[in-house]
């Protein structure tokens, strides 16, 4: 039926999806419960939530930034990253206000919902980072082969990157400009956030049960970061998008004759849906560590999953859909965790942000080693267009 591929009807359905994974599903993860109902909630709440609510609200995310970026004249990596960064920061910022009320009856566990709320913000660039470096690099093989390759090797079912000389419409080589600019202040600021928290964020009396040094990022300097962050996000915030790419979304998009206020609505039911989702999503895998006795450390890991898995699946389909929009998606991933970040200083800025010592220097060089394989991918796919 016409009405059951209706962008509206699917919109309500993903909103009405998150909403019963909210109030209905997570009921059955409640300690109340025997063992095993509680696993098999667990488990459904996570395929449902990613491969439904989430999968389908980055497909709205898809079609409405790009109409909005030409009608706003905004970058739509820009737009695309503020939908699909809203996860992350959520999850660190309502990690971090359980840090703060449990601060003074159990420290402890307020130290534990901190590290969460780390774990999941900075985390979640890793996978953005990591998955886009992957994009790339399988468009950058199928360049070099001249033809069509899957996306993951034996994996039919998730799609096939095609040539860019076979592409309709040709990325915008300015974007890969933007994109390289700025995951270099990405990594300037990841880099002030890891030499500031050493410097100035060593805490001499961690709570016992933290092995290792904990460190903080304190709030001055989360001041910085996100006042860095904001000015960041303004500076790249116009649209280097092509005519010829523009006609091609108007002819196919449903969005292309819709007013701004209701593309806005869209976008603003999608991140309902992607909050209560992820919300449920995060409390469930909570649960799962304590059934389980996974450490919080790496719930705060599978949080980050949660969060940023719109962003990987955006930049996943503009990859396989050749329509031009690789540029804006790479784009995308490198905003998107720019927005993070600064989601990771307004948790500093609420006292929420700590770290053990292994992981500090784990997750700041892998983000670091990720941003620079990123360039390189990036510079060799736009080697492409330069060389004959």
């Amino acid at each position: 039926m016409k009405i059951l591929k209706s962008p509206v009807f699917q919109l309500f359905t993903f909103v009405a999806g998150s909403l019963i994974l909210r109030f209905i599903l997570e009921q059955f993860i409640d300690e109340h419960y025997g063992f095993w109902i509680r696993i098999i909630s667990i488990i459904i709440i996570l395929l449902f939530g990613a491969l439904f609510v989430l999968k389908g609200t980055a497909k709205i995310i898809e079609e409405t930034t790009g109409v909005l970026s030409h009608k706003t004249k905004l970058a739509g990596g820009l737009l695309q990253s503020l939908g699909t960064a809203f996860p992350d920061m959520i999850l660190g910022i309502v990690a971090a206000l359980i840090s703060l009320r449990l601060i003074n009856t159990d420290y402890a566990m307020a130290i534990n919902y901190a590290i969460i709320a780390a774990a999941t913000t900075f985390g979640s660039n890793i996978y953005n980072i990591g998955h886009a470096v992957w994009c790339v690099f399988r468009q950058n093989l199928s360049n070099k082969n001249g033809k069509r390759i899957l996306m993951f090797p034996y994996i039919k079912n998730l799609g096939m990157v095609t040539p860019i000389k076979d592409h309709k419409i040709k990325p915008n080589l300015k974007e890969f400009d933007t994109s390289i600019d700025i995951l270099n202040v990405l990594t300037l600021l990841t880099a002030t956030v890891a030499v500031s928290m050493v410097l100035f964020g060593r805490i001499s009396d961690a709570p016992s049960g933290i092995e290792g040094d904990l460190y903080q990022l304190i709030r001055p300097v989360g001041l910085v970061i996100l006042i860095l962050c904001v000015f960041a996000m303004f500076y790249f915030r116009k649209s280097e998008k092509v005519e010829e790419r523009l006609a091609e979304d108007e002819e196919e998009n449903y969005y292309s004759k819709k007013s701004n206020f209701t593309i806005l609505a869209h976008l603003f039911f999608s991140g309902i849906a992607i909050l209560f989702a992820a919300e449920t999503m995060v409390h469930a895998v909570k649960v799962f560590s304590d059934l389980t006795g996974l450490p919080f450390v790496m719930t705060g890991v599978f949080a980050g999953i949660i969060g940023c898995l719109g962003e990987m699946i955006v930049i996943h389909n503009f990859t396989i859909n050749p329509k031009g929009r690789l540029g804006d998606a790479i784009v995308g991933v490198s905003m998107d965790n720019i927005v993070t970040t600064m989601g990771a200083s307004i948790v500093a800025i609420m006292g929420g942000i700590f770290l053990g010592g292994n992981a500090l220097i784990l997750i700041f060089i892998i983000i670091l080693a990720l941003n620079t394989m990123l360039i390189w991918q990036i510079s060799k796919l736009k080697n492409y267009f330069l060389i004959p």
